[in-house]
């Protein structure tokens, strides 16, 4: 099948498995309107490859994704009819991804912040490169943490658990990762993508229509856990673009980046 997603997303087949990969690592793949749009579409199309029966999701370059691109914030606080688009997609992707027939393994290469936890917390099989971290920073840059980490992780790791990661904003390594339950485990950096496809093969041979009801049944949990969240998350989320405490941490991160631009030879 033709990809129509690229070049945000690249999708490669190998067998029965497809690859696909978030594809802006000169931005550490943080989600702009394009690609936001993309991983949203993409599963809908998976969905429909007859000859496909598990997906590798990852990210080119260093990281998985870096999460939202906070350039694009600053267009987001005038232009509030985009906003509410995309706070509209951000509910769609969450439930395209826990609606998608197929397994999906997340190969996390690297950093995977805000979105990008969110996109490895709904996949099926988590495996994390030893050099890699999670982390959900939306409290830390002023917005409330809504699509994934506030549904979904207290589902994953524990409401204790998720409340001290979600409100501190702290990274979180491998090896925790793995100990919380938001990853399966932790893999040498070298070998990410082999054990992803080696997990994925072994998926793509089980009999699909016993994985993909089963993979519809554990996710049940997750969808009745986010129903009774996702709205109202979503609505605070949208407020809190306007707020003057996540503006001014939006313009300090853009200043010290152009600073520190500005400084190399």
């Amino acid at each position: 099948m033709e990809n129509p997603f690229a070049p945000e997303l690249l999708i490669e087949s190998r067998g029965a498995v497809r690859i696909v990969t978030l594809n802006r690592p000169e931005a550490l793949n943080a989600t702009n309107e394009a690609l936001h749009d993309a991983l949203v579409a993409v599963w809908r199309f998976l969905a429909q490859d007859t000859e496909a029966r598990a997906v590798v999701l990852t990210g080119a370059g260093r990281a998985f994704s870096a999460g939202g691109d906070f350039q694009h914030f600053v267009e987001l606080w005038d232009d509030r009819q985009t906003r509410r688009k995309e706070i509209d997609a951000a509910r769609r992707l969450l439930d395209e991804m826990l609606d998608f027939p197929l397994p999906v393994i997340a190969a996390v290469n690297g950093a995977a912040v805000g979105l990008g936890c969110n996109l490895a917390a709904c996949s099926d099989i988590v495996l994390i490169a030893q050099s890699a971290y999670m982390a959900d920073p939306h409290v830390g840059v002023g917005l409330t943490a809504a699509d994934g980490g506030a549904p979904t992780w207290p589902v994953l790791m524990g409401m204790l658990q998720a409340k001290e990661y979600l409100l501190t904003s702290e990274r979180i390594p491998a090896d925790k990762a793995v100990a919380l339950g938001l990853a399966n485990r932790v893999v040498p950096d070298d070998e990410l993508l082999d054990e992803a496809m080696r997990t994925a093969d072994k998926l793509a041979a089980q009999p699909p229509q016993a994985v993909q009801t089963t993979k519809r049944a554990l996710n049940l949990h997750l969808k009745r856990a986010v129903a009774g969240v996702l709205e109202y998350a979503l609505a605070e989320e949208f407020a809190s673009f306007d707020t003057p405490e996540h503006q001014a941490l939006v313009r300090n991160f853009l200043d010290r980046s152009a600073a520190r631009a500005a400084a190399r030879p």
